[in-house]
Order: C-alpha cells, then structure tokens, then sequence
C-alpha cells in the first residue's frame, strides 16, 4: 500500500471513530429526561445490587430449622437479582449514559442498609422484605420521569421490577406470620 494511500484510510478511520464517539443518541427522548431515567435507574441498580450481594450473603450463611428451604429460596432470588441487574444497566446504556458498576458507586447511592452483623435465620427474612420494598419505593419513583418522556421501554422495565419485587415482600412476610 502506498503511503498516500495508508495516510487517507487512517484519517478515514480516525474521523469515523471520532464520530461515533461523538455520536448523539437519537430514540425520541430528549438528552433531559433521558439523563433523568438514567439517574433513577442507577439507584434501581445500585439497590438491587446491594440486595443481591445480601441476598448472596443470606444464602450461604442461613442455618437453623429453616434453613433448607430459605437456603433454596435465596438462590432463586440471587438469581432472578442478578438477570435484572444486567437489563437494568443495559437500559441505562440504551439511553446513553454510564451505568454505575463499582461497588463504591453503588454503596454511595443506594438505598439498602449494608449488614454489619450476622443475622439469624428469620432476621434475615425480615431484612430482605424491607430491603424488596425499598426496591420497590426506588423504582416507583423513577417512574414519573419514564411517563413524562413516553419511555415505555423503561415502564416496561420497571413494571416487571415492581412485579418481581412485590411478590418477593410478600413471600419473604409469609415467613414471619
């Protein structure tokens, strides 16, 4: 390849990068209220984060009478957390902004209190109740934005959250009646 050549492919390349990286997000929301969902939505995410890594907690640490069946139902609820997180921080992204990822980030947003102790099995369960329904609160909250911007996506999103999220309470309550 002669040198004329390779000069104008590498100015070619260099101007193509930088206008992707300049590229503008164009889905029919404005920059404002897109930087709004996003903002709620990171402490969506960093609260459901906190959550799961209790959640996670919970699951290896859990002993007592009930320990086979909370053993088993924190997983499944780890689980489902951890799917979530990544379409939580993916829709983040789709609006074109920084998904939080540190656990710094996280702990400086976040809603959920962090366990300086080890709780007994039940005390556990009341943990993750409140915890779900601060999740909850969180995500309800974001959702005026959402409606304000017609981001169904993101109703969408949280709808399930708020589905998710209410049936775990009220299973996580059942343990304590």
């Amino acid at each position: 390849m002669n040198e004329c050549k390779f000069k104008y492919l590498y100015i070619m390349s260099t101007a193509t990068l930088n206008e992707r990286k300049n590229m503008e997000v164009n889905i029919g929301i404005s920059k404002e209220n897109r930087k709004k969902i996003a903002d709620g939505l990171s402490q969506v995410l960093a609260d459901s984060y906190m959550v799961y890594l209790k959640t996670h907690n919970y699951h290896w640490n859990v002993t007592g009478q009930h320990f086979h069946s909370l053993h088993e139902q924190f997983e499944e609820q780890y689980t489902e957390i951890a799917e979530a997180i990544d379409e939580i921080a993916e829709r983040i992204r789709s609006l074109g902004f920084r998904a939080p990822g540190s656990f710094r980030e996280f702990s400086q947003i976040t809603s959920i209190e962090e366990d300086t102790d080890q709780p007994e099995a039940l005390e556990m369960v009341r943990r993750l109740a409140v915890d779900n329904e601060t999740i909850l609160r969180t995500a309800r909250s974001v959702l005026p934005a959402c409606e304000e911007a017609e981001d169904e996506a993101t109703i969408d999103l949280l709808t399930e959250r708020l589905d998710v999220h209410s049936k775990t309470a009220w299973m996580l309550r059942s343990h304590l009646e």
